[in-house]
């Protein structure tokens, strides 16, 4: 990856974690995204154009994927995948666990990461074959070694309360299977924590590419796997997730096909 992608990247993630971090305090105007559950903030849209317009200022022909404004057509093959705040409602609450996330992906497959938290200032980045850092040192996945000895983490769909599929079940069945199992609101930073070797594994129902985008590379760069719920390749655009250190993966994937079979419905 050329050296101007990567500063761009990073330069656009701090300014817009830094610009969330210092309105973290105001109060916020809250609406929703179909469902209680779902909420954006004006912080979501005043980071995202604050990422769109500084990626559009230095690769006018790549296409833009941002959560809240959607798709922006481009002419380069490429396309820039933007999570501006990732944790809306823990900071619509005024809890200081958000990232921003920015990934860039050529030919269907993504290249660089970007992710950056400001709440404890840590800048994870991964560039493809290059492996992953935090604040310029090297990431290294966990090395437990059995699902009884993991730290998970997961997340609940948004229409959980009109759902079924709500991931109820596969969180009550890891919940007696692995050490723990947390829940903080943030996929984002789900994979990088993973990629820290903070966490063992992750599985979510349903994402945006946003939300996998750039912490999937981290997690793969930082030498763990990352797949769809019946162990193929994660397809960004409709991710249902599992990312693990890869020694606990399989483990992983047969709790989840013992209670779901096939994979998400």
């Amino acid at each position: 990856m050329a050296s101007l992608e990567r500063r761009v990247a990073i330069d656009a993630a701090r300014a817009a974690g830094h610009l969330l971090k210092s309105e973290l305090p105001g109060s916020r105007r809250i609406a929703y995204k179909g469902s209680p559950t779902n909420l954006v903030t004006e912080m979501d849209a005043r980071a995202e154009e604050l990422i769109v317009g500084r990626l559009a200022a230095a690769f006018p022909d790549d296409a833009v994927l941002g959560e809240e404004r959607g798709a922006i057509a481009g002419r380069s093959g490429r396309r820039w995948i933007i999570d501006p705040l990732d944790g809306t409602t823990n900071y619509a609450h005024g809890l200081p666990t958000f990232a921003v996330s920015i990934g860039l992906e050529t030919a269907k497959r993504v290249e660089l990461g970007v992710v950056f938290d400001p709440n404890l200032d840590e800048l994870f980045v991964a560039e493809r074959g290059r492996g992953a850092t935090v604040n310029d040192r090297p990431l290294t996945v966990s090395t437990t070694a059995t699902l009884d000895e993991s730290l998970l983490a997961t997340g609940f769909p948004y229409n959980i309360r009109e759902t079924k599929d709500n991931n109820l079940t596969e969180y009550a069945a890891f919940s007696v299977r692995a050490r723990a199992v947390r829940r903080m609101g943030s996929a984002v930073l789900y994979l990088a924590w993973l990629a820290t070797g903070r966490l063992d594994g992750y599985w979510e129902l349903r994402l945006g590419p946003w939300d996998v985008a750039a912490g999937s590379l981290l997690v793969e760069e930082a030498g763990g796997r990352v797949t769809n719920f019946v162990g193929a390749v994660l397809d960004i655009d409709a991710p249902a997730i599992v990312a693990s250190n890869g020694r606990i993966h399989d483990a992983v994937l047969a709790v989840l096909q013992a209670i779901r079979g096939g994979g998400p419905t």
